[in-house]
């Protein structure tokens, strides 16, 4: 592959008309060659990219399109307009629209392919940094001795930022909906929002946690693969509809972003060369250096401690980082009902099997000769010693001592 360039290369493509009949009888044609894509400014967006203007997109016959987005709800709802064709999304996210928890009515989505695993971090203020809040148990003993209530910023209510946050909080004796306000702030504005006092801490996406400690506005208190290594965490979604009125597209988009993630990952080089793209004024528009040290898993948390994390940003790690297990997406359904997102269970595996489109990325994976387990289920240790392996949903989210099963919905959570 030629090196990574820093500019988006422009291709034009005019593959001959098709059929979702075609991959059948053979041909591979994307009915709809150009795509519009939505992206957050995050790290994890970085195969996303390299696939629209490296030329990993215009190998599969395609042209993307690349939409930056100023929030995770502007990006939900085009995505169920159909003013993006698909989008580096949360996955809470397309569950909440999947079941009509996310701010609006329900509506069938699809996950074609796990974008990321890792890399996410909850950082305090320097104002608690002051303080000697500095630990886990120095934070639930702030939380707990009354006066002023804290308040944490997570991305969206339904979000991984949001889940990290309240399985961290929880599992360190905090109850995140009783104990602590939340409030929703888009990723590339928490640092901001920190600096200004407005917030005491947040979960959010690289590079801005690392940007955060770079710019002495506090530290890294947790990092999202503490909580449970190797999570799930930024999916490549569309609405069903795309997938099956355009299924050729759809798997020609999971073989140029795959093909992008494998690229990124084979050597260090090839992660600097993406960091410096991704630092550009349309993309991220910051430092490369703060993409870079978190891309390449070397971490400093602001208090004196560096390492090099042994479950860092992972685009790809041999597929593992990409097939969409029905697990993953079952887990944060357990999540919502947990918190009283949800006030009755769903059918979780149901729900799974109709989001998660684990024919389509086989299909994509085999042709690319990556590997792709047959089981559809994994098993995790998560921080507080549950382990997850999607057999028993209904107990699992039952099976925690900090919950608001009974709550109302999303009756806590600050829009």
């Amino acid at each position: 592959m030629p090196p990574l360039q820093n500019a988006p290369r422009s291709y034009v493509n005019t593959p001959l008309p098709t059929t979702p009949l075609a991959w059948v009888n053979g041909s591979d044609a994307p009915e709809k060659p150009s795509l519009d894509i939505g992206f957050m400014a995050l790290s994890d967006c970085a195969s996303v990219v390299v696939a629209a203007t490296q030329g990993f997109a215009q190998q599969q016959g395609l042209t993307l399109n690349l939409r930056r987005q100023a929030s995770w709800a502007g990006l939900r709802d085009k995505l169920v307009s159909g003013e993006l064709d698909a989008a580096h999304c949360l996955y809470g996210l397309v569950y909440a629209v999947q079941l009509g928890v996310a701010g609006g009515p329900a509506s069938d989505m699809a996950v074609l392919m796990g974008l990321n695993q890792n890399a996410q971090a909850i950082n305090l203020s320097p104002a608690l940094q002051r303080k000697g809040v500095t630990s886990s148990e120095a934070l639930a003993q702030q939380v707990h001795q009354g006066g002023a209530r804290l308040t944490f910023a997570q991305t969206f209510p339904t979000g991984t930022h949001a889940m990290w946050l309240y399985y961290w909080l929880a599992s360190q004796g905090i109850h995140p909906l009783f104990d602590v306000d939340s409030v929703v702030v888009p990723p590339a504005q928490m640092v901001a929002h920190l600096q200004a006092g407005r917030i005491d801490g947040f979960c959010v996406g690289e590079p801005w946690s690392a940007d955060a400690v770079a710019q002495g506005q506090g530290f890294t208190l947790a990092t999202s693969q503490s909580i449970w290594p190797d999570h799930p965490e930024k999916v490549l979604a569309c609405a069903r509809s795309f997938a099956e009125q355009y299924p050729n597209s759809a798997r020609a988009l999971i073989k140029a972003i795959l093909a992008a993630s494998r690229f990124i990952e084979s050597n260090d080089e090839n992660r600097r060369s993406t960091a410096q793209l991704l630092s550009a004024n349309a993309y991220l528009d910051t430092a490369a250096s703060t993409i870079e040290a978190r891309l390449l898993g070397n971490y400093q948390d602001g208090l004196g401690h560096h390492w090099h994390d042994q479950h860092p940003l992972r685009l790809f790690d041999q597929g593992r980082a990409n097939l969409p297990y029905l697990s993953d997406g079952m887990w944060f359904m357990t999540q919502f009902r947990r918190w009283g997102i949800l006030r009755d269970d769903p059918d979780y595996l149901g729900v799974a099997r109709q989001v998660q489109q684990l024919a389509l990325y086989r299909e994509a994976a085999e042709a690319l000769d990556v590997p792709c387990p047959e089981q559809a289920m994994r098993s995790s240790l998560l921080i507080d010693g549950s382990r997850w392996d999607g057999s028993d949903p209904h107990a699992y989210a039952r099976s925690f001592s900090l919950h608001a099963l009974d709550a109302a919905p999303c009756a806590r959570v600050n829009h």
